[in-house]
């Protein structure tokens, strides 16, 4: 598959909402939750306002087309951590995923991050969803655990 990877632009932002909904993990055989599930408060944390100062993302990009995006923001989210710990959110469309992607986004974005001076990041992500299998060959380690996730951090 022949796609690059570059910044959003501030234009494209309305599709994070899109790759917020693709990044909710639906178990196998668990019916999708309605769309406006992100206007929930702690979905919306990654979200609301974004373009601010330690809000980045890229995206994949395939004939014109964006399939995939991974933000980073300081924020109070699932995968919070510190004040100074940027929390990452990732996702692609379905029919681009394992493809690989996902982990030159993360890739990619973690370079950027550690660029930018930023000495981690974070992430939480449920213990069944596959990606957190991509998230430890990425560099993440489990921080803390609940019964259902795990806020991983990836030292940069």
């Amino acid at each position: 598959m022949d796609y690059q990877i570059r910044e959003i632009k501030e234009s494209e932002y309305p599709i994070l909402s899109e790759f917020l909904y693709e990044a909710i993990f639906i178990p196998e055989g668990t019916k999708k939750p309605p769309k406006s599930i992100i206007e929930q408060p702690e979905l919306q944390v990654y979200l609301a306002d974004f373009g601010r100062a330690d809000d980045w993302c890229l995206v994949a990009e395939t004939k014109e087309k964006i399939v995939g995006a991974v933000w980073a923001r300081i924020m109070n989210d699932y995968g919070h951590v510190d004040d100074e710990t940027p929390s990452l959110a990732i996702s692609l469309y379905e029919e681009y995923r394992r493809m690989g992607i996902g982990t030159e986004l993360m890739r990619a974005m973690l370079q950027f991050l550690k660029g930018k001076g930023y000495k981690q990041t974070s992430l939480s992500v449920q213990k069944a969803n596959y990606a957190a299998a991509m998230y430890r060959k990425a560099g993440f380690e489990v921080f803390d655990e609940n019964e259902e996730e795990y806020i991983m951090l990836c030292r940069l």
